[in-house]
Parts: C-alpha cells; sequence; structure tokens
C-alpha cells in the first residue's frame, strides 16, 4: 500500500512540474518556426536579402462620376459579385416555383435568369434606365398569372433604380421581350438614404 501512495505522490509531482513549466514557459519556446531574424544555419552567417512583401491590394470598389456614370478617367467600373433570387410559391399559378435570379458580376453589370429559359441570363442593359455601374441587386415577385416582377439595382452612386416587369405563365424573360415586359424601363427612386 506504501508503494502505491509514494507512486501516486511521484506521478503528481512530475505532473505539477510539468503543468507549471507549461504555463510559465515563454511564448518564444512555443514558436515551432526558425527566428525570421536570425540568419539561417546554412548560409554560414551571411544574411541573404530579405525578400519583398507583396504589395497589399485595396478592396474592389467602383469608380464612377455624375457624368459617365461607371467610367472615370478611361478607368472602368469595379464592383464585387452579387447575386439575388426570388420564387413564385404560390401553387395557384401558372408561375408555381418559377425562380427569377438576378447576378452582377465585377464589371457593374447585372442580368436577370429566369428559371423556364435555364442558361439563359439576360443583362439588365438592355432595359432603358439601367443604370450602367451596379453595386447590388434585389428581386421580388406577386403571385399571380400574370405577375409582376419588381427589379431594384444600386447603382454606383448610391441611387436606387427600379424596373416593374409583368411576368406570364406563357411566355418566359428572354433578351427579345424583356424591354417590353419591363416597360417604361428602370426609374430612379427618389431620396435614396445610401
Amino acid at each position: 500500500m506504501k508503494t502505491r501512495i509514494w507512486a501516486a505522490r511521484s506521478v503528481a509531482a512530475v505532473s505539477g512540474v510539468v503543468l507549471a513549466g507549461a504555463l510559465l514557459a515563454p511564448s518564444a519556446v512555443a514558436h515551432s518556426g526558425p527566428d525570421p531574424k536570425k540568419p539561417s544555419k546554412h548560409t554560414s552567417g551571411k544574411k541573404t536579402p530579405a525578400k519583398k512583401k507583396p504589395a497589399k491590394q485595396a478592396p474592389a470598389k467602383p469608380v464612377v462620376d455624375g457624368a459617365q456614370q461607371g467610367q472615370v478617367a478611361g478607368r472602368k467600373c469595379v464592383t464585387s459579385r452579387d447575386v439575388a433570387s426570388a420564387v413564385v410559391d404560390y401553387s395557384g399559378s401558372g408561375l408555381f416555383e418559377t425562380v427569377f435570379r438576378s447576378a452582377t458580376d465585377e464589371q457593374g453589370h447585372a442580368f436577370l435568369n429566369d428559371s423556364r429559359n435555364p442558361g439563359v441570363w439576360i443583362n439588365l442593359a438592355l432595359v432603358p434606365g439601367a443604370p450602367k455601374c451596379v453595386y447590388d441587386t434585389a428581386l421580388a415577385v406577386t403571385e399571380e398569372d400574370p405577375g409582376h416582377l419588381y427589379i431594384t439595382l444600386l447603382g454606383s452612386n448610391g441611387t436606387l433604380h427600379q424596373a416593374t416587369c409583368t411576368s406570364t405563365s406563357s411566355s418566359p424573360f428572354s433578351p427579345a421581350n424583356l424591354a417590353t415586359a419591363c416597360a417604361p424601363g428602370f426609374t430612379e427612386l427618389p431620396d435614396t438614404p445610401v
């Protein structure tokens, strides 16, 4: 019995020392790699020239002015990509489960897809009044047939533009019919607080 007590005390003492050492060890001991400030051993004390760090790139921001809306001093609009979608979920509608999607690319172009016309992305610049440099898109749809698809675009100058498009179950949106379905086109929403 005395041997077990002695062994238990020894294990507890060793564990305590190891734990105390781990808690008190300086952070430099925890460093797992070579010290970047010291020359490596294989260079025989010669310092190698430091490599230049790559320049940090600023986040993509569109550059616009009021006159050209999308271009300034020859530079094009640059934005981040964005997507939005809306679905008709009223089972009594001929448009039931139709999904409308919108997306923007990095050059500020906005596109619309109608799930009844798979693979076809319509450039929203075909609709009169569309901003030339789009930051963001949003969609909403009514449940009736014919219904209305509301397309909202956030222009690079901070204004919202909205178009109301008539959607019917008989004809999906396409490049040929979108401008007519969305007549008179995009209008700027007054007093956008962005």
